[in-house]
Order: C-alpha cells, then sequence, then structure tokens
C-alpha cells in the first residue's frame, strides 16, 4: 500500500465544506483535542452540531476542587474534567436523555447538612429519589449500581456537599472496574449519547509538578493555575509528574495503545486554549504522545491564548510557541522536523490581545504557517468565538 500526502488549497471559513458536516454531523471529521478544564466546553457544545466524531484527550492531573477531594478519598486520578467534557458532547436533545444528563450534571448544595445529603444518596442508590425515578431501566439500574459502589467505599467523613452526582458515579464504575477508568467512561458515554469520544490520557494517579525560573518548585496543579491559591510569581521553566501531590515523588506515564492509535486516526490535531501548561502541556507529558502526533502527517494546529494567562507569567506569543514545540520534542528524535508537530497557528491579530503581538517571520523561520482570520465577534469579545473557531477547524480537514 503507498502513502502519499495530498495538499490542497483552503478556504477559511469553507461554507461548503461547513454545510456538508452539519448535514451529517455522524460523518464529521476526527478532530482531535489535547486539553482539560473547562476552557473547550462551549466550542465542543458548538462542534458537535458538525462531527460527532472528535476526540478529546483529557488531563487527569487535578488537584483542586472537588476533584481533591475524590483524589484523597479513592487514590485515584482525577474524572471532575472528564465529566465536564462528556457533558458537553452530550446528546441534549431527546434521543440523549435528558433525565439522565440532569441527573449526571446535578450538584448538591453546598450549604446543606453532610449527614442529609448521605441519605439522600443513598435514595438515589435504593432507586427512591425523585431524580432517579424518572431514568427508565436498563439505565436506572446500571446508575444504581455505580452509586451502590462508591456509597460502599464511601469513607464516613467523606463531604458531599458541593459534589457533582456525576463525578460519584464515575468513581463509582471507576472502583467497580478495577480501578480502570474506561469502561465507565464508556458506559457514561453511553447513557448521554456522548457526540464524540473522551478518553483520559492516562489512567494513573498522578500529580503535576514544576521547576520555576527562580528556582522554585511547585507540586500540584492546583498551586499552579493561580486560581485557588495565588498566581505564580516567576515563569514555569519544567513541567512533570509526581506520585504525591504534597511532596515529591518523581513519576513517570506512557500513552496507552489506546490512545495511540486516537491520535494516529485524527484528520486534525489541535493545541487549543486553555490554561497552558496545566491543561494543554500537561497532556503531552507521557511517553509517546510526541512520537506519536509525529507519526501522523495531518494537520497540526495551536491556537494560543488571549490575553493574560496566569500560568504564563512573562511568556510572550513566540516564547508560547517555542514552550509547546520543547514539550514535543522531548518525546521524538533529535532529526525529527517541527512540522511533523505543529503546522498552523491560527490567530485573530486585528481584535485579539496576543502578549508580545504575533510575529510572522518567527513563524515562517520555524516553518509554521500563520493563519490570521476573524475569529472573534462584537458578542465574544475578547474572547474567542465558538462558531467562528469551530469554523475555522472544520475548514482546515
Amino acid at each position: 500500500m503507498s502513502k502519499i500526502r495530498v495538499v490542497r488549497t483552503v478556504d477559511i471559513p469553507d461554507a461548503l465544506r461547513i454545510s456538508r458536516y452539519h448535514k451529517i454531523p455522524e460523518l464529521g471529521p476526527r478532530i482531535l483535542f489535547f486539553s482539560g478544564g473547562s476552557a473547550l466546553n462551549g466550542l465542543c457544545k458548538t462542534l458537535k452540531s458538525y462531527t460527532h466524531n472528535s476526540i478529546h484527550l483529557v488531563t487527569p492531573f487535578d488537584s483542586g476542587g472537588s476533584s481533591a477531594e475524590l483524589r484523597r478519598a479513592f487514590d485515584m486520578p482525577s474524572i471532575g474534567d472528564l465529566r465536564s467534557r462528556l457533558m458537553a458532547l452530550a446528546d441534549e436533545t431527546v434521543l440523549g436523555h435528558p433525565e439522565v444528563y440532569e441527573l449526571f450534571t446535578y450538584r448538591f448544595p453546598k450549604d446543606a447538612d453532610n449527614q442529609d445529603l448521605r441519605v439522600r444518596l443513598e435514595a438515589m442508590a435504593q432507586g427512591k429519589s425523585e431524580r432517579i425515578t424518572d431514568v427508565p431501566n436498563p439505565m436506572r439500574r446500571l446508575i444504581r449500581n455505580q452509586l451502590g459502589y462508591f456509597l460502599e467505599a464511601m469513607p464516613e467523613e467523606f463531604d458531599l456537599r458541593g459534589a457533582s452526582v456525576g463525578n460519584l458515579i464515575l468513581v463509582g464504575g471507576y472502583l467497580n472496574n478495577y480501578h480502570h477508568l474506561d469502561p465507565i467512561i464508556y458506559l457514561f458515554s453511553k447513557l448521554v449519547n456522548v457526540q464524540g469520544t473522551v478518553r483520559a490520557i492516562v489512567n494513573d494517579d498522578l500529580h503535576l509538578a514544576a521547576d520555576l525560573a527562580d528556582g522554585t518548585q511547585v507540586i500540584g496543579q492546583h498551586r499552579l493555575t493561580g486560581k485557588e491559591v495565588m498566581p505564580l510569581t516567576s515563569p514555569i521553566a519544567r513541567l512533570y509528574l509526581s506520585r504525591e501531590r504534597d511532596s515529591f515523588v518523581p513519576a513517570a506515564a506512557q500513552l496507552r495503545k489506546k490512545n495511540r492509535k486516537l491520535i494516529r486516526d485524527a484528520e486534525l490535531i489541535c493545541y487549543p486554549p486553555g490554561s497552558f501548561y496545566t491543561s494543554l502541556l500537561a497532556n503531552l507529558i507521557p511517553e509517546g504522545v510526541g512520537r506519536t502526533v509525529a507519526s501522523n502527517d495531518c494537520p497540526k494546529v495551536f491556537i494560543p491564548n488571549l490575553g493574560s494567562d496566569p500560568e504564563q507569567i512573562g511568556m510572550d506569543f513566540d516564547q508560547s510557541v517555542h514552550a509547546l514545540l520543547d514539550q514535543l520534542r522531548a518525546d521524538v528524535p533529535d532529526d525529527c522536523s517541527d512540522e511533523k508537530l505543529l503546522n498552523f497557528v491560527l490567530v485573530n491579530s486585528g481584535n485579539g490581545q496576543y502578549p508580545g503581538g504575533v510575529s510572522k517571520q518567527f513563524l515562517h523561520d520555524l516553518g509554521v504557517e500563520l493563519i490570521d482570520v476573524k475569529l472573534i465577534s462584537k458578542q465574544s469579545a475578547p474572547y474567542y468565538d465558538n462558531d467562528l473557531l469551530v469554523s475555522a477547524l472544520l475548514s482546515l480537514t
């Protein structure tokens, strides 16, 4: 079998291509995103109208918020971002079982009595809660089963206030499936008809760690984002993994065969906006990611953040591109060219704020093409417009 690379001229937006995908999203393109957090959830709600084949490799290293409570109690990867992405891609029509969607997105009130919440959760597991009685069997039975596993393993002192019921169902399924995420993610996807593929980049219970430019070591994703603790005061120099959240224990992770195949089969690989280190670069750390990206000849596009990301302190546009390439290069042979890792940078320089400005010459020297098109509307400013961004990505497939 011969393998050839075809180059074509692209119109952005490509109205004909976009119209075709909108008519038959079941046959839409396999666009792969390395991401985490909630930054892409709005884009996903738009994207699923054009393709049901998008691929989302999500970081499981979150160590703050409600994820921290679950990770401490069950020694497991973070599942909050996975649930969030699954729900963003869920079928919100009647075909997607709205009663299940509502249950999976429900959170217990933060101001309730914890013992009362335990009683309410037990009622859900027994099928007696009004939140679950409308769910038809066999789905109701499957959900009750996962909640039962969660309750059986839940520590007596576990705080249910503010907990996402969807997260508790995922945890129960994780425990029920010998500490593997894929089976419960698959079941969760089927229950709400997720219109895409969502996977954790690795299945390991690990944490992010970073060396800062001033020599400081920071451990734990929640200490890097600038959301739960004070923002960093020194730039991140290197990102890596630790087995522990509060003390550094060196760790490594390897890309699984299933995820390797997803990357190899992608028709477009996107490095999207969001928390630059903890959502994007964190997904590129596992061994095998860079090599697998390089083995796929599809287009690879980077969409830089607009304005200020607390994780990118002191970093301009050029440095963000360098940091992305450096993380990918760490996993490839020295003779691997940059064009195997990155082909395009997508910006809207006229309406967007990019620290240090957009340097076309810098990208040209790297062999990377700048695509400067309208991505920000009056309604979305100062952020990207999801419709415009999706149109641009679809046009590149």
